[in-house]
């Protein structure tokens, strides 16, 4: 009885766990995949998105303003004791100097009216509507430099969990290695063959490989959470890449790149001090419009019933119609110098978002300037990293090889590693800021329109 009860509890167990495949199985990315999921997972790119609806929805708000606006209200009135008004006397008949308390009209009203609203003129308006046209362009060109900042961000933390992975995997074969050389050594040690100072120097670049290979681990946690973060997905979600770093870095090796230039207008950032320019500018017509009158229409239609009781409904209830149409024409005259006062302000504002346009403009021709002088160098710098590996690969094997024939001394030996692993690690770097370099250098040169909503 007690096997079949903990049978049914090991089946019950392991259908809790076959009901969360998410937690068990990991997500395979390639950096394409990850860039994809990145743009429409990433808490930025969707805030980004938000904004551009924002926009649309403040557009209408605005253009619906001057557009036929439509109200009703319906008063309903029951006075539970009516007022009294006080006429004189002699209208009732009575004495001169006499007053005689009256009610005037019925304990219970019933109005309904309906007004018709339309903006005919204001400047301010007209100028409304075209800031709101600004405003979503703002909006549009900001979801675009959030998408290319996304999209950096991804390739970036991508490429530091590939490296952070082959980080591991070359240490783990560096402590293979000596581990070996240090069984082997201890053994010509043990036939007195070697110094105890040999045995102990392996000893020494062991502990430290170990030290690094723990941290090198806790690093690549941390890389594959940050990840997580900005593909927007849990960072408890485990995921897998299928790219190489080395066959990425080769990937990213672009000479033409090198070449290509731009309209320094379509770069993402001028676009959008151009944008900043172009709406303090409207706020200068914005103020200026604020000194035009402003010419407004309306037509009202309404019904009112009286009864002493509540009859309104009845079908012989009596309504009596009342409709008006007007105008209403407000014009500004005098403002003690606050309208001036404020349409300079605008301007002061307009010449220092001018000012920012062309320093962006300036900045930008810099930047792309200096982006391919890094990308240039970060080409030249992984081929020289390669070469350099290998030379540290031959004088590591050369050392190893006159250390076990007694020609060269452990410290030799620990220094040839030591210079081994900086070049392993150096080159590693090198990838990396060959795909970093490139991707800074494309967002510069981006000239991508947005083509959402």
């Amino acid at each position: 009885m007690k096997y079949f009860s903990n049978l049914i509890l090991g089946l019950f167990c392991a259908g809790l766990l076959a009901q969360t495949p998410e937690a068990q199985q990991p997500l395979s990315l390639s950096l394409e995949e990850a860039i994809e999921m990145g743009l429409e997972n990433n808490y930025t790119s969707l805030r980004s998105e938000k904004d551009v609806e924002i926009a649309l929805k403040r557009k209408w708000e605005i253009i619906s303003q001057g557009l036929p606006q439509i109200s009703g209200n319906v008063d309903y009135q029951n006075f539970l004791k009516q007022p009294v008004t006080i006429i004189p006397g002699e209208l009732g008949g009575g004495e001169p100097g006499t007053f005689v308390p009256v009610r005037f009209g019925t304990k219970q009203n019933l109005a309904g009216t309906a007004t018709w609203n339309q903006l005919i003129f204001d400047g301010s308006y007209i100028v409304g509507v075209q800031s709101a046209r600004t405003l979503l362009q703002i909006s549009r060109n900001a979801k675009m430099k959030t998408d290319l900042e996304v999209r950096k961000a991804v390739i970036n933390a991508y490429g530091n969990v590939l490296m952070a992975e082959e980080s591991v995997e070359i240490l783990k074969k560096n402590l293979q290695t000596v581990d070996k050389n240090l069984n082997d050594t201890e053994k010509i040690y043990e036939n007195g063959m070697a110094e105890e100072e040999d045995v102990e120097q392996l000893k020494i670049t062991r502990l430290g490989l170990e030290n690094n290979l723990s941290r090198s681990k806790r690093m690549r946690d941390i890389s594959y959470q940050m990840l997580n973060m900005v593909l927007g997905i849990p960072v408890e979600q485990p995921i897998q890449l299928t790219e190489d770093l080395d066959a990425l870095a080769m990937q990213f090796f672009d000479l033409e790149l090198l070449q290509q230039t731009i309209p320094v207008e379509e770069n993402i950032d001028v676009r959008i001090a151009e944008n900043s320019a172009e709406a303090a500018a409207i706020f200068v017509r914005l103020e200026k419009a604020k000194a035009l009158p402003i010419l407004t229409g309306f037509l009202n239609y309404g019904a009112s019933a009286y009864s002493d009781d509540f009859t309104f409904f009845n079908d012989d209830q009596k309504y009596y119609g009342q409709s008006i149409l007007g105008v209403n024409l407000n014009i500004p005259i005098f403002s003690s110098g606050m309208r001036s006062s404020r349409t300079r302000q605008m301007e002061l504002e307009h010449e220092q978002a001018l000012l920012d346009l062309d320093e962006t403009r300036n900045q930008i021709k810099l930047e792309i300037e200096s982006a391919k002088t890094n990308y240039r160098f970060s080409l030249e710098n992984y081929q020289t990293r390669q070469e350099s590996l290998r030379l540290a690969e031959r004088i590591e094997n050369k050392n190893q090889i006159k250390f076990f024939e007694g020609l060269a001394s452990s410290f030799e030996l620990s220094e040839a590693q030591r210079q081994l692993y900086i070049a392993q690690q150096d080159l590693l770097e090198a990838m990396l800021e060959v795909i970093n370099a490139k991707v800074e250098l494309e967002n510069l040169l981006d000239t991508t329109s947005y083509s959402g909503k």
